[in-house]
């Protein structure tokens, strides 16, 4: 969990890149939908566009679907679910049905000047979707990916408008808040400092997690 542009997504990706976690990101299961025209797409587009957020019953609907084609012995990490208390509880029901349980949750937290930053100047790999900040964190090579070496292009996204931006933060702090803290009186959020290089972030992640690791049963899934 983290405000958009808290590099959430990139950790993500380096905790599946380590083997062992398979990613779950909303965001990714959003455009899919919308590239195959779907009615659900569609529908998160229009919310997504304003920097509002996707209601909770088509969210829900979307991971159901997207966590019943998991096997039962992959650790999923999600990546931008939930965003609401109610999907929170959504969330419970899900892994219940499939006999899994929430390991940890892992907030990361960056300053809202910092994040109005990162978010100004964004690019993406064509090819698996890395995303990529030109102004703290742009690829090795211009306009190759270090991940999978697609080309990477600048990202013209309407909800990063400067408008969108601010409304996306104040959309966080309104409706994702609550969630922290209804995690934290459940007593399995950690909190990850989010500045620094992208290394030194996930090594503070690999510590937080090390506990749950070497303690959690392989069919256990991570948030």
């Amino acid at each position: 969990m983290g405000a958009p542009g808290s590099g959430k997504g990139t950790q993500a990706r380096l905790l599946v890149d380590s083997g062992g976690y398979v990613q779950l990101a909303t965001g990714d299961l959003f455009r899919d939908h919308l590239r195959r025209k779907t009615d659900l797409g569609t529908l998160a587009q229009s919310f997504m566009d304003r920097g509002e957020y996707v209601p909770d019953e088509v969210t829900v609907k979307m991971v159901r679907a997207c966590l019943g084609e998991i096997g039962s012995g992959t650790r999923v990490v999600f990546d931008g679910f939930p965003r609401t208390v109610a999907q929170a509880i959504a969330l419970d029901g899900l892994l219940a049905e499939r006999r899994r349980r929430l390991a940890a949750v892992l907030l990361f937290e960056v300053p809202r000047e910092r994040l109005l930053e990162r978010l100004g100047g964004r690019a993406t790999c064509s090819d698996c979707q890395q995303m990529y900040s030109l102004a703290i964190r742009p690829p090795k090579r211009e306009g190759v990916c270090d991940r999978c070496g697609g080309p990477v292009v600048a990202t013209a996204r309407a909800d990063d408008s400067p408008d969108v931006v601010g409304r996306r933060l104040e959309v966080y702090d309104e409706q994702t808040r609550p969630v922290v803290e209804h995690y934290e009186r459940q007593g399995v959020l950690r909190h990850i400092p989010g500045e620094g290089s992208i290394d030194e972030v996930f090594a503070r992640v690999r510590a937080a997690i090390t506990d749950v690791d070497s303690s959690f049963p392989p069919n256990g899934a991570a948030a």
